[in-house]
């Protein structure tokens, strides 16, 4: 989630909070931050005016975290804890003395690898950022970026204080949207990273319903290649992606939860010779030219393994596109053929459009599903729209395999315990504590908002 922050993302004021939920009292905190008690309270009224509400209710006995105060609390630490670390491990002096400004400079350098086209991307003059670096690399005592002729280049050090920086960034823009959960107003904005075939499948079924039970919710849709997504899901722009699994996980950081199986369908025009042919050998397919998604696609590796298992080499006569629209144009004006989800095919197979042919081996399966940060806590309405997918998913039928055999493979896919790590939850909209909405009765105070949802 994203959008126009509302705390003003001061570090030492967040430090502050802390101190006095451990502490329980002004003073306490003011001598475990070295500053003065004046400046404790004037960092809690801030935080309380920025937080909607007062986040202490004072006591005799202290200062006790109000519900709204729980709910900063959570998110506040949570990115707290992650910054910390990284900062330390850069300089443990930078614990005290980093600012977001700073941090923000950081992450845009390392970006940009140019001062003047990050300041561009800040939307401030390149002198200010050039200032930010040099008093982030003074305290450090140490350089963070290598100045090289093409450009400048983060060090190891400072590439991992960037992710941290940048999901403690993530971790601020929930506790907006949280604190806004808890006055009964939506904030922010969902961000869903969509392959292929959810497109067509499950994201549409499921934001329907996400959108009539939650009108005013700004959700943004991307698709793009799947290792553009995953970098943005690892850096907290993208919240969930949604597709084909990777087998084995591509980093430890993420967790795959499956929701359904799928497995590949060959196709060709309509007219084709092969078109109502039954059992055609791959050494029939093989002598083809084809239409199929690009190398590092999971539909690309199996169809490619599928020849390689039979002993012979793949295709080499390629056109490579992931796109059922100008796959089916493309069958329909020459004599390739196809290959391509059996779900995504299915709307063209069922209207004529394709013929779906008939090989003499069982077609590969895959599972589809969600990818997310392995740390996430999604925000009430992630967690909305993440249970309303699953829903969408649970009420798809699998096209049916080739083969008995595969039917039987279906039941007993072993990926399935593969994708999700063990231990590992799955967040859903019943588990959480601080869910006070119901997909029941969610809509019921909702009033008719002008719907923003993007698709880019």
């Amino acid at each position: 989630m994203g959008g126009t922050p509302m705390m003003s993302r001061n570090l030492r004021h967040f430090r502050v909070f802390l101190a006095v939920v451990q502490d329980r009292s002004a003073s306490g905190a003011a001598q475990r931050c070295g500053v003065s008690q004046s400046a404790v309270t004037q960092a809690l009224n801030k935080l309380d005016r920025e937080a909607g509400g007062g986040l202490f209710q004072r006591t005799r006995k202290g200062a006790f975290l109000t519900e709204r105060g729980r709910l900063f609390d959570a998110r506040i630490r949570r990115a707290m804890d992650r910054l910390d670390k990284a900062l330390a491990e850069v300089s443990p002096r930078l614990t005290l003395t980093a600012t977001s400004t700073q941090l923000r400079a950081l992450i845009a350098v390392s970006e940009a690898q140019n001062f003047a086209l990050a300041a561009r991307a800040l939307g401030v003059a390149s002198p200010s950022v050039h200032r930010a670096i040099t008093q982030i690399e003074r305290e450090a005592a140490r350089p963070l970026f290598e100045r090289t002729s093409f450009g400048m280049l983060a060090t190891r050090p400072c590439r991992r204080l960037t992710q941290a920086a940048r999901l403690a960034f993530a971790e601020f823009d929930q506790a907006e949207t949280d604190l806004a959960e808890f006055d009964g107003r939506d904030a922010g904005r969902i961000v869903i990273g969509a392959l292929p075939l959810s497109r067509s499948v499950v994201l549409p079924e499921a934001m329907a319903r996400f959108h009539a039970l939650r009108p005013g919710q700004r959700v943004t849709i991307f698709d793009g290649p799947y290792d553009e997504m995953l970098a943005g899901l690892r850096r907290g722009d993208i919240d969930v992606i949604i597709g084909a699994l990777r087998d084995p996980l591509p980093v430890d950081d993420v967790v795959q939860e499956p929701l359904f199986p799928d497995h590949l369908a060959f196709l060709s025009g309509p007219e084709h010779p092969l078109a109502g042919a039954s059992d055609i050998p791959l050494e029939m397919l093989a002598r083809h030219g084809w239409v199929v998604p690009r190398k590092g696609a999971p539909t690309r590796a199996q169809f490619d393994a599928l020849f390689r298992g039979s002993g012979l080499p793949p295709p080499d006569s390629i056109v490579e596109c992931g796109s059922i629209l100008l796959m089916r144009e493309l069958l329909n004006r020459s004599d390739l053929l196809g290959c391509i989800s059996a779900h995504q095919a299915e709307a063209e197979v069922s209207r004529g459009l394709v013929a779906r042919l008939d090989i003499a081996i069982r077609s590969p399966e895959r599972a589809i599903g969600l990818t997310y940060r392995a740390d996430w806590v999604p925000a009430t309405a992630q967690r909305l729209l993440l249970d309303l997918i699953r829903q969408a998913a649970q009420a798809i039928t699998p096209p049916s395999p080739s083969s008995p055999a595969a039917s039987n493979r279906f039941r007993k896919l072993g990926m399935w315990s593969v994708c999700l790590p063990a231990g590992a939850v799955t967040p859903s909209l019943a588990s959480d504590e601080n869910c006070r909405d119901t997909v029941s009765n969610v809509s019921a105070r909702k009033s008719a908002i002008c719907s923003r949802v993007i698709c880019r």
